[in-house]
């Protein structure tokens, strides 16, 4: 144990800060250039470092959370990522996509932190639902708007592949153009696409109310109160079942199953968005060091750009 560099290492801790500072910021190959170091150094003074600086007080204070997977290696390698909604911060990454990685993080916020957690965000998949109910019954789950409404356009694409079009007053390249304005949100939609929803309605009704009831589905999350939240989507559901279409029937009842975690989104306001911008970043981090040999090299990554781990240059202290 010397003063000036971590256990461990053949470098002194000032050159490894600079190390990890550049890694925060840049490529692997620049910094070996820069430094004359080894790839294989670079990794290894990014785990010294981001363990030093990672400690037990990244999970005090949690309150909303949000979890999410990505996919960082061909052959279905998956890591688990919980992240600080209120803070933007990464405090959890575990290799997997599975009950067990989630269950870990909830291990160790412990018997004190757990009743903290108040909501969680999440995707449309049961695993990290499962494991959430267990470790903190108490907390609200909010499931991604994104998702919900992905369902919704798919219930809308099964009724427009049903559609007669072949009498219709519409052409194959009106179908087309129709097609998108059906999918897109209403506010993005120019005045051709107004005309041919319009002669949809005329021409195909069917069609036209699966779109109207999709947009009444946007709008529960866009301009529904929250405290209204829980009587609108009950009255949604209610009409989508009495349009006598077998697909919005379907998305009613995969929709009254999940009724209090879309609830509660609306309630909380929490979707799962920031964990979307954070796996962007991810596959930014993996891409910049041309791909990670394991999880755990990329979790220290991870951990390095995304924790929060300030890192002081020596110039600076």
């Amino acid at each position: 144990m010397v003063p000036w560099a971590r256990p461990g290492a053949r470098l002194s801790r000032d050159v490894e800060d600079v190390i990890a500072w550049l890694a925060q910021r840049t490529d692997k190959t620049s910094i070996c250039r820069l430094l004359r170091v080894g790839w294989t150094t670079v990794q290894a003074v990014v785990t010294r470092v981001v363990a030093d600086h990672l400690d037990d007080s990244r999970l005090d204070g949690l309150f909303n959370l949000g979890v999410d997977e990505i996919s960082y290696k061909r052959g279905h390698q998956y890591l688990t990522v919980v992240a600080d909604h209120d803070t933007g911060r990464v405090v959890w990454v575990a290799e997997g996509r599975t009950q067990a990685a989630l269950a870990g993080f909830f291990d160790a916020l412990g018997p004190e932190r757990r009743p903290l957690v108040r909501a969680v965000s999440m995707d449309m998949a049961t695993i990290y639902r499962d494991a959430t109910r267990r470790a903190v019954p108490h907390a609200a789950i909010c499931f991604d708007p994104f998702h919900l409404v992905s369902w919704a356009n798919q219930a809308v694409d099964s009724v427009f592949q049903r559609v007669d079009r072949r009498s219709s007053e519409l052409t194959g390249r009106d179908w087309r153009t129709a097609r998108y304005a059906l999918r897109a949100g209403a506010e993005r939609l120019g005045d051709r696409h107004h005309q041919l929803l319009a002669a949809i309605e005329r021409d195909r009704h069917e069609l036209f109310q699966a779109w109207e009831l999709k947009e009444e589905f946007r709008a529960l999350f866009q301009s529904v109160e929250p405290d209204d939240a829980a009587s609108y989507l009950r009255d949604w559901i209610e009409r989508c079942v009495a349009s006598g279409l077998a697909a919005m029937t379907s998305l009613a009842r995969k929709i009254d199953r999940n009724f209090d975690g879309i609830v509660n989104t609306v309630r909380l306001g929490l979707s799962n968005s920031r964990l979307e911008g954070i796996n962007a970043k991810i596959r930014l981090i993996n891409r910049r060091g041309f791909g990670h040999p394991n999880g755990r090299n990329l979790a220290a990554m991870i951990h390095l750009c995304l924790g929060g781990i300030v890192i002081p240059l020596p110039t600076e202290t």
